[in-house]
């Protein structure tokens, strides 16, 4: 079968950084396509050409892979929307569509399990058979409808991302496996982040490393170690917003007031499109083989990340071009200056 991207997942890493796009659900619930709360990818059966056009702008916007948006796709979470019927029509459905837009510019296509709420450390081998069985079912469909790599990611636990991984070697398929780092310094059952993505690399993961929960000035210094601590490729993909000492995971994130930001008053903690960028640069230094986004990413960030990586892509035909503005930029007409006043920032 050809595959929209004539090269593998491990040769285009061979090339240098690998451009991820993730944050479906959440852009998706943003307009208005998915519920808070459960964050089942619903919209997949009942909206598809929303999805289609989140993948196109994504893949504009300088994405090297089309993600499957199984995440939370898995039956236990199907069970809890009452579609739990439809489990394998979902699936199939949105490796589909991800093949689809993947074939209109030339990019991988990653089949997508994640943390599935089944795993329980203290009953390793019953929680266990479980998230096999799940992750089995999920991906099983997934190589039948054609899919060139397996994200492993949001990982609580280095059990659980065992029990993935070994999964996607039954199949055959390269595993980029990331944990979230929702806790200060250790997974939930008690493994160091950086020895987490050890075992994980050890194991036979082709990348590994941090999605989700943290920013980028909390997910660096993490990142630092774990590039230190291995051998192979590592992932970086942070969301968007302003995580501190403090409070390194957006998960904890508040208002003055106490109440709770997360997840869907996080407007007033969002990183501009030049953060991220910034961080992108970094990420690149540092070394990293798999650079991206999380929940919170949308295609204006991932596009300034592209470019700050010095891709050209579809979508910088229309990136700002501020000199062109009428007060902003270079006065063709200084009319508009004498009754709007002048906007340029005091020197």
């Amino acid at each position: 079968m050809s595959r929209p991207s004539k090269r593998t997942f491990i040769e285009r890493l061979s090339d240098g950084p690998v451009i991820g796009a993730e944050g479906y659900v959440f852009e998706l619930e943003r307009r208005g396509y998915i519920k808070a709360g459960p964050y089942v990818p619903e919209v997949i059966l009942d909206e598809p050409d929303a999805l289609r056009q989140l993948h196109r702008e994504f893949l504009r916007a300088g994405a090297d892979v089309m993600v499957a948006l199984t995440y939370y796709a898995h039956r236990k979470k199907l069970k809890d929307v009452g579609r739990e019927g439809q489990l394998e029509e979902l699936n199939r459905q949105a490796v589909r569509i991800a093949n689809e837009i993947a074939a209109e510019g030339g990019a991988l296509v990653a089949g997508n399990i994640c943390n599935t709420w089944s795993y329980d450390p203290s009953d390793p081998k019953r929680s266990g058979a479980l998230v096999r069985e799940q992750y089995r079912e999920q991906l099983g469909w997934a190589v039948e409808e054609g899919i060139d790599m397996v994200i492993a990611e949001t990982n609580d636990f280095v059990g659980e991302a065992l029990i993935g991984l070994e999964v996607c070697q039954e199949f055959g398929l390269p595993a980029l496996v990331t944990f979230a780092s929702v806790q200060p310094e250790k997974t939930y059952d008690d493994y160091l982040y950086v020895d987490a993505c050890k075992v994980l690399a050890d194991a036979g993961a082709a990348v590994v490393g941090l999605n989700c929960s943290r920013g980028p000035a909390t997910m660096m210094p993490l990142l630092e170690q774990i590039r230190a601590a291995v051998d192979v490729p590592i992932a970086a993909q942070p969301v968007p917003y302003r995580t501190d000492a403090t409070t390194p995971a957006f998960e904890s994130l508040a208002y003055p007031d106490g109440r709770r930001a997360f997840p869907i008053g996080l407007e007033p903690f969002a990183l501009t499109r030049f953060e991220m960028a910034e961080f992108a640069g970094q990420a690149a230094d540092l070394g990293s083989g798999y650079i991206g986004i999380c929940c919170g990413g949308s295609p204006h960030y991932v596009r300034a990340m592209a470019e700050a990586l010095g891709r050209q892509t579809p979508a910088s035909r229309y990136s700002p071009a501020l000199d062109l503005h009428p007060v902003l930029g270079t006065p063709q007409n200084t009319s508009t200056q004498t009754v709007m006043g002048d906007w340029s920032l005091p020197d």
